[in-house]
């Protein structure tokens, strides 16, 4: 394709702008942040505005390829045989060459030209912990339905930010880094608080992660439950009875202000199934009792390992999908309760909340405004949009929600006919799709209540849409907490990876920089480079300062009991570089 190629018709009228590396550096063509609107109902149309140029500084210096800051160089590791484990520095993850799809021809190295890069951040579960209708209780029959380290997500993703403003550019290739993208589960249970602290956490901000009682903490980590971490107290809980440490003030250090200093990049969004629905598996906004109960003033702590286990499989088995069963299982336990202090910002948010947050100028940060999402898209109720990432590249972001419950994915025929569109109208330049869900959790075609009459289809037409498109090269999604990357080919010659990429809540806590490349010889090759937080990989029990609760927040993960030790992947799922023929 060239790489001077005439913008699609839907894209015609949207501005552009060239960015070029410094001296020595890889020349890239790009348009940072500029909507690329679909022409249908279902998204604005139009030129947007351009994107506020980046805060960061182009080096002078020649900067490929580069290790710092990744897990190329280092990843933690832990120390020790058993037990409760502290983590050091660990050899870093070498880069992986794939040839499923095309055969990688010698010298390309020479002469590749930079496309596109950018970093993918996804399942970030920010967390209010003292939530009312979180499901902690779980953990009576699945240790790891609780894990020790939610209250650290705000500090955690903090640090996040912090690494990702500090790399010097696309490791391989040395171009700008032209954006983030979030690819769901930015929050966890749907709830105001946490929508506002993840806005703040990407464009910058005090973030105060309590809620509740402003003066202390009111959850299970100060109930004095042995089924719970109580890191200030001396009960000998289950955590502490496999080395969790004591940790005096550790309650009061997880809720105290936390300062974000915003992505030095624009950022986009991409909705998840926590995100649109609440608890991530329940189609109940609407419900009156549960919306009462999000903001009311009685928490739920404790349950049988019966009752957990027959709640538990209701949310697996998707047999109670819009949350009448869980309604009444509250209601059956109120006497249980225990009591906390109401708050209205807990209250779940809307699919509008949801995009009139994206939308606010006080979260812009370096834009683009909207993240993504415009006015056409409130005015729709859509969450689904196109922009173009450069020159050659054009992003398109999928709601791969179902809003009838359950917290596998599909999509709706509107949607799957704007994609099909939007691939057509652009099939001039190389597209990167994304997505919350896979395509093996995209199972769910639960009717939409607001489209009762709509089909809904699975992963594995969304696989068939763009496998039918030369021009795709990726698909980037999360949602399954675990690096995986698939080739997909097609007849024809067609073929795309899918780049899955692991949670930042989940040991290891990862996120990833992708970078698109012209080997010029007739193959594209996908560079995946995987990024931890900033954070020391050594922790000081002493240091309870917002960089050592991050540090903390990693360990805990790691020794989470219950905690799966595969999330990490295979070598060829982690950094990578991925080929494919041009299409």
């Amino acid at each position: 394709m060239s790489r001077t190629r005439s913008v699609a018709a839907s894209a015609q009228g949207v501005h552009r702008r060239t960015v070029l590396a410094a001296a020595g550096a890889v020349s890239l063509s790009a348009g940072l942040g500029y909507a690329l609107r679909p022409t249908d109902s279902h998204a604005a149309t139009g030129t947007e505005a351009p994107v506020a140029a980046s805060r960061k500084v182009t080096p002078a210096a020649p900067l490929a390829p580069y290790t710092k800051g990744t897990t190329l160089a280092s990843v933690a590791a832990p120390l020790g045989s058993s037990g409760y484990r502290r983590l050091g520095d660990g050899p870093g993850w070498k880069r992986v060459v794939r040839s499923e799809l095309a055969a990688p021809k010698s010298g390309r190295a020479d002469r590749r030209t930079a496309l596109a890069a950018f970093v993918q951040f996804t399942d970030l579960h920010l967390t209010d912990v003292q939530h009312p209708l979180r499901l902690e209780y779980l953990r009576a029959h699945d240790p790891h339905a609780w894990r020790p380290q939610e209250a650290l997500t705000v500090p955690g993703a903090v640090s996040l930010v912090e690494r990702v403003n500090a790399l010097r550019g696309a490791p391989v290739t040395g171009a700008p880094l032209h954006f983030v993208m979030t690819t769901g589960d930015n929050t966890d249970n749907n709830a105001h608080s946490e929508l506002e602290w993840f806005m703040k956490v990407m464009s910058g901000g005090r973030i105060t992660p309590d809620s509740g009682d402003p003066r202390h903490y009111e959850g299970v980590q100060n109930s004095g439950l042995k089924l719970y971490w109580q890191p200030g107290s001396t009960v000998r809980d289950g955590d502490k009875a496999v080395g969790f440490p004591h940790l005096a003030g550790f309650l009061a250090a997880a809720i105290r202000e936390v300062r974000s200093p915003g992505l030095n990049l624009p950022w986009y969004s991409t909705v998840g199934n926590h995100d649109a629905l609440p608890l991530g598996c329940h189609g109940s906004h609407g419900d009156p009792y549960l919306a009462e109960a999000a903001i009311g003033g009685r928490k739920l702590m404790s349950v049988t390992a019966a009752e957990a286990k027959k709640l538990q499989d209701a949310v697996k088995q998707a047999t109670d999908p819009r949350g009448t069963g869980y309604r009444d299982f509250l209601k059956a336990h109120a006497r249980s309760m225990r009591s906390v202090t109401p708050d209205e910002k807990r209250a779940p948010y809307t699919q509008a909340d949801y995009l009139k947050a994206h939308l606010d100028p006080a979260y812009q940060g370096l834009g683009p405004a909207g993240h993504g999402y415009s006015s056409a898209n409130l005015d729709a109720g859509t969450q689904y949009y196109a922009f173009r990432v450069s020159e050659d590249v054009v992003g398109i972001s999928l709601d791969t929600t179902d809003p009838g419950g359950h917290y596998e994915g599909s999509v709706g025929t509107a949607q799957l006919k704007w994609l099909q569109k939007t691939l057509k109208d652009n099939q001039d330049s190389y597209v990167v799709v994304f997505s919350h869900h896979t395509s093996r959790t995209m199972t769910n075609t639960r009717p939409d209540p607001a489209h009762p009459g709509e089909r809904r289809h699975t992963g594995a037409e969304v696989v068939s849409a763009l496998a039918a498109h030369p021009n795709v090269l990726a698909w980037v999604n999360g949602h399954v907490h675990k690096n995986v990357i698939t080739p997909h080919q097609a007849s024809g010659g067609r073929s795309f990876w899918e780049i899955s990429t692991a949670s930042h809540i989940d040991h290891p806590q990862l996120a990833r920089i992708v970078e698109l490349v012209d080997n010029k010889d007739g193959t594209i090759s996908v560079f995946t480079t995987l990024i931890e937080s900033a954070a020391p990989h050594r922790t000081d029990y002493a240091d309870l300062s917002q960089t050592g609760l991050a540090a903390l927040y990693r360990e805990l993960a790691y020794n989470a009991p219950g905690a799966h030790r595969t999330l990490a992947g295979d070598a060829g799922d982690r950094n990578t570089e991925l080929v494919l023929k041009k299409g």
